[in-house]
């Protein structure tokens, strides 16, 4: 139905769209700047330390910037954490914007976590039921078994789309809420760099836009397979 596949489209583009739109913003801000005065990596253990917040390690990932809030550790890309430019600054900063949320006890930080620690048996289970689905109906003779469990994955996937969804409040109370106010009564940017410091803020709070997207893609994309 032409419907149906403009709305899939649609999904698709937001969930592509802030993927290039962030990956564009941070690459704008990746130049070397040597009149920072520390890479993105010392600039999080200073703010760190500086927060009594010494227990809270910084170490290297491949797999994408984050804070890990169970292993209390700050992590960054190779460029972010040895890179001296204002994109590994301002992204090692929002990271460290987390650190500070968990050490408050921030609640939506909190209740995010346990979200995230249940989206993947989720996402596994709704798996599971669509696969299974074909099999139980066949060996029960019940065609409305399969509705059935296909119905119950449909509205697994969808939670996983409410998961996505509230990390939103979170990330951007690490970038406005946590992040820029450090960087300007800290002095670490010069008033002409923070324009583009609330750019890179914005683009790090929206990375998972695009999550929340796909898991959306997801759901239409089994109502498409199986014409609901």
């Amino acid at each position: 139905m032409p419907i149906a596949i403009a709305v899939l489209a649609l999904i698709v583009l937001l969930a592509v769209a802030p993927q290039m739109w962030v990956r564009s913003v941070i690459r704008r801000h990746s130049a070397p700047r040597p009149d920072l005065p520390g890479t993105g990596g010392e600039l999080a253990r200073h703010l760190l330390d500086g927060m009594k917040l010494g227990h809270v390690a910084v170490e290297e990932t491949r797999q994408g910037d984050h804070y890990d809030p169970a292993a209390k550790v700050v992590r960054l890309l190779p460029d972010h954490l040895n890179g001296r430019s204002l994109a590994a600054v301002v992204i090692a900063a929002h990271e460290v914007g987390h650190a500070m949320q968990d050490a408050t006890g921030y609640r939506p930080l909190l209740a995010r976590t346990r979200l995230a620690g249940q989206a993947r048996y989720v996402e596994m289970a709704a798996s599971a039921l669509i696969v299974a689905a074909p099999v139980v109906a066949a060996v029960f003779r019940a065609p409305h078994l399969m509705l059935i469990e296909i119905a119950g994955a449909l509205v697994l996937l969808g939670f996983t789309v409410l998961i996505h969804a509230a990390t939103l409040p979170v990330e951007f109370d690490a970038s406005f809420g946590r992040a820029l106010p450090v960087l300007e009564e800290g002095g670490y940017l010069e008033n002409e760099d923070l324009p583009a410091a609330r750019q890179l803020l914005k683009a790090a709070a929206t990375t998972y836009v695009a999550a929340a997207a796909m898991s959306l893609v997801d759901v239409v994309r089994w109502l498409r397979i199986l014409r609901f």
